[in-house]
């Protein structure tokens, strides 16, 4: 097997989940692998601008609740709401109660259903009021919240794309990136962002230095959750399902980081 240089695999992550102007230069399984190993450090980069745009808003007076809604928007647009659409697509399918053929049918269509609508709102307002809350407390706390959860989101695609994860359909983002991580590369992946959102907690205490490793692998292991229902589901994982695991892992961090001591 050759060996992708790791700006291959960059391109591939920042490419395919950014709208940031980066050329993907291959669409081979071996630079999905590389990219979807990468996919933390893109939730890095757009969860560093949601907390900037939070932070700016908060030095310009704004109030909590109007600096997490900025924090919530930049990922959205920065992923023109890919994952948000992934969402409510799984929603709509999940919900549906259809065989996976025509679940997935229904995943496909372009408009979204009533069970799609319901989750995006309840999802986008848990994300808001986890925000304001942590915002509320500081603006470092909710810079730092910001990030984490968006490269936990972007941890769970890694973690979603492992190997034994079967595609539910021959094409599309699903298929391109189903199974090309190694567990033997997803593992310290994990344990590098579980890591790196201790240490940023603990700028604030041993509390937060806890909360934040416990908001990692809640969020880590509700989206597993979600990923074996929808294999089970559907047979596969589609990239809408990628798109819901992302959204269900970030929003789950953000409720993990508002629990008081």
């Amino acid at each position: 097997m050759s060996m992708i240089p790791p700006l291959d695999g960059l391109r591939f992550a920042f490419g395919t989940l950014s709208v940031l102007p980066v050329k993907v230069s291959r669409w081979d399984r071996e630079a999905a692998r590389g990219g979807m190993l990468g996919a933390p450090l893109v939730g890095l980069v757009v969860g560093g601008v949601a907390g900037v745009a939070g932070l700016l808003l908060l030095v310009l007076g704004a109030s909590a609740l109007l600096a997490a809604v900025a924090s919530v928007a930049v990922p959205a647009v920065l992923t023109r709401g890919l994952h948000l659409d992934g969402l409510a697509d799984t929603a709509d399918g999940l919900g549906s109660g259809k065989p996976a053929e025509d679940a997935l049918r229904i995943m496909k269509q372009s408009d979204i259903g009533p069970f799609g609508v319901i989750t995006l709102l309840f999802v986008l307002l848990a994300q808001v009021g986890a925000l304001a809350q942590v915002y509320g407390e500081s603006w470092a706390r909710g810079v730092v919240a910001a990030v984490v959860s968006a490269t936990t989101a972007r941890l769970a695609l890694t973690l979603a794309a492992r190997a034994g994860v079967p595609a539910a359909r021959p094409e599309g983002l699903g298929a391109a990136v189903a199974g090309v991580v190694p567990v033997r590369g997803a593992v310290p992946a994990a344990a590098a962002v579980t890591l790196g959102a201790v240490g940023a907690g603990a700028l604030f205490g041993a509390y937060d230095a806890l909360r934040a490793g416990l908001a990692v692998l809640a969020a880590l292991a509700v989206a597993e959750l979600l990923l074996r229902h929808c294999t089970r589901r559907f047979g596969g994982v589609t990239g809408d399902v990628f798109g819901g695991l992302a959204e269900t892992a970030g929003t789950t961090a953000l409720v993990v980081l508002t629990f008081a001591p």
